[in-house]
C-alpha cells in the first residue's frame, strides 16, 4: 500500500517556489489547502464550479502562453470533469500541470467514497488521454513535479494520493467578481 501523504504538505510544496505561476483550485479542498499555503492574487478559487479546474486553467494556460499554470483539484472534482483531460491531451498546451489531490474521497459532502477508491486509475485516464503522466508517491516526488512547473515541457499530470482527514478550513474570499477582479490585475495589470 502506498504512502498516504499530508495534503497541506502536498500544496504548500506544490506552490514553494511559484515565481509567475499562475494556480487555479478546484472545488472544496484543494481550495482550502491553496489558501492554507498563502493567499495570493495569482490563485483563482473555482466557488461553487464542481467538476470546472482542468477547463479554467486548459482556458488560462492558451490565453497565457508564457506563463506557467498549474491546477489543483481533487479526486471527486476531477471525476466530475473527465472531458476536460482529453481536451488537454489534444491541445498539448507546454504550460500546463495538473496535480490531483486524491483522498478517494467527497469530502464536501460527507467523505463518501469516490470511484478512485474502487480501481479507477486517473493517471491511466491521463496517460489514454496523451498527458504524460509523473509518478508522485511521497514528498519527494511532489518537490520533483513543482520543480518541472516552469520548464515548458507540458502538458503534466500527477494523482497524488493524500489521507482521507478534512484539516481545518482555510477560507479564502468567497465573492467571485472579487476574486476574478484581483486575478486580473494581478496578471494583466489594472482593468480599463
Amino acid at each position: 500500500m502506498a504512502t498516504l501523504l499530508d495534503r497541506r504538505a502536498v500544496v504548500a510544496a506544490l506552490v514553494a517556489d511559484r515565481r509567475d505561476l499562475l494556480a487555479v483550485a478546484g472545488l472544496g479542498s484543494t481550495t482550502y489547502d491553496l489558501a492554507a499555503a498563502g493567499d495570493h492574487p495569482l490563485n483563482f478559487y473555482l466557488w461553487g464550479a464542481m467538476g470546472g479546474g482542468v477547463a479554467m486553467a486548459l482556458g488560462l494556460a492558451l490565453a497565457q502562453p508564457s506563463r506557467p499554470v498549474l491546477c489543483v483539484t481533487g479526486d471527486g472534482e476531477i471525476l466530475m470533469g473527465l472531458g476536460s483531460l482529453a481536451t488537454v491531451g489534444v491541445v498539448r498546451p507546454a504550460n500546463l500541470s495538473i496535480a490531483v489531490i486524491d483522498n478517494e474521497r467527497y469530502a464536501e459532502t460527507g467523505m463518501q467514497k469516490t470511484a478512485t477508491a474502487h480501481g479507477v486509475d486517473l493517471s491511466g485516464v491521463a496517460a489514454a488521454c496523451g498527458i504524460a503522466v509523473e509518478p508522485v508517491a511521497d514528498l519527494e516526488g511532489v518537490t520533483r513535479f513543482a520543480r518541472r512547473l516552469h520548464s515548458g515541457d507540458g502538458p503534466r499530470f500527477a494523482t497524488i494520493k493524500v489521507a482521507a482527514v478534512e484539516p481545518p478550513k482555510v477560507l479564502p474570499a468567497r465573492d467571485g467578481a472579487y476574486l476574478r477582479s484581483r486575478f486580473r490585475e494581478a496578471l494583466l495589470g489594472t482593468a480599463p
